[in-house]
């Protein structure tokens, strides 16, 4: 038995070092975008619309639309009302500025509801750029600015920005920066910005986007029905031959916080047996995997074994330094890294959670809808290869 300790202690020890050593550095912070000024070019920004889909966002659109409005005069915003009960479309009239409120037309049995709100706000954009947005991502001034300064430079039609997590209780502290460093794993950034490589991904809550792509590509009906949008719109443009860029960023930021443990759970459920293109297979892979790399040092941090112990105990420093960079982005404390073991524990129990409810019949739920599982050849076929 000792044996099978120290042989399980040194591949999660090796599987460390290499993933620390790695050329692309995964757990590095290095695509990054933030304002840095307010626009001098304010034809540029006159030139975008932005789409904000809302489904009973009173608490937070109202600051959303705040801070779009403050990029600059004159940039035009479209809200569609998503078949809000809480007096969405009163709170957006309430904010003065160039902002004009649709109705969405009852939801299609193939749509999901933001890419239906979305397809029927695209087809009124008549400018060169669309800025997604989601309801709850409040801008700081100048990076919408920041955002077409790179497009142009660069040339990449479509940037998104992972927003700033909310994150001011314990929960949010705890799981929140931890969502973005295994995003960022999942989907490495360096791999979603190169030409060269497959992987695509985005982070939706701010996207912004040539106006043609988005009408070259099939507009969202081409990817109706996804359970990952945002990543599903990332694939379909990286698909065509554009380029797509993804970043970091404090100069967006979500408003919404999250409750509880509960409501964090759900946000990780909806999608995460997806991301395993529910497979099984997969699901017991991920297990292992994650047993292996993040659970099992800690726990033969306690062997009475001394060369599993120093192992494990090597692992889990490397563990604990390779979380440090997103915690200090985000500017909280390292010995939350203390914490990642059973962070990813959590994240393990969300990602069956997710499993179980697809096993039930249901493919995914959120804002008050399900989508039952039968839908779920739609998105396959729909987005098959976004990571």
């Amino acid at each position: 038995m000792e044996i099978f300790f120290i042989a399980l202690a040194a591949v999660s020890t090796l599987l460390w070092i290499a993933f620390a050593l790695l050329p692309m550095g995964l757990w590095r912070n290095r695509e990054v975008l933030d304002a840095t000024h307010a626009a001098e070019d304010n034809k540029v920004l006159r030139e975008i619309s932005a789409l904000i889909p809302a489904r009973n966002e009173t608490a937070v659109i109202r600051e959303t639309l705040r801070s779009v409005i403050d990029q600059v005069p004159g940039l035009q915003i479209i809200v569609i009302d998503d078949g809000s009960v809480d007096g969405t479309p009163e709170a957006v009239q309430e904010v003065s500025g160039d902002v004009r409120v649709i109705e969405s037309a009852p939801l299609p049995p193939e749509w999901s509801g933001k890419l239906w709100a979305l397809e029927q706000g695209r087809r009124l954009v008549a400018t060169p750029y669309t800025l997604l947005l989601d309801a709850d991502i409040k801008l700081n001034a100048g990076i919408v600015a920041a955002l077409a300064a790179k497009m142009r430079q660069d040339g990449i039609p479509f940037i998104s920005l992972m927003a700033e997590p909310h994150m001011s209780n314990g929960w949010e502290n705890l799981l929140m920066p931890a969502f973005v460093y295994f995003f960022k794993i999942l989907y490495p950034f360096h791999a979603v910005n190169s030409a060269r490589a497959r992987v695509a991904a985005a982070a939706g809550g701010c996207v912004l986007v040539e106006s043609r792509v988005l009408e070259r590509i099939g507009g969202f009906t081409s990817i109706q029905g996804a359970v990952i949008d945002d990543c599903a719109l990332a694939d379909r443009v990286k698909s065509h031959g554009y380029k797509i860029w993804l970043g970091l960023t404090h100069s967006a930021k979500s408003v919404r916080g999250y409750r509880g443990l509960g409501e964090i759970w759900d946000m990780i459920a909806r999608s995460a047996f997806f991301q395993l293109r529910y497979s099984v297979a997969r699901l017991t892979l991920c297990t292992l995997a994650l047993l292996l790399v993040y659970i099992s040092p800690l726990a033969l941090a306690a062997s009475s074994n001394n060369v599993a112990r120093r192992l494990a105990v090597t692992a889990f420093a490397i563990m604990f330094v390779t979380y440090i960079p997103i915690l200090r982005f985000y500017r909280r404390s390292a010995a939350w890294a203390l914490c990642l073991p059973f962070i990813a524990a959590l994240f393990l129990a969300m990602t069956w959670t997710s499993a179980v409810r697809y096993w039930r019949g249901e493919r995914t739920r959120w804002k008050g809808r399900v989508y039952p599982r039968e839908r779920a050849g739609v998105e396959l076929s729909g987005d098959d290869s976004d990571g």
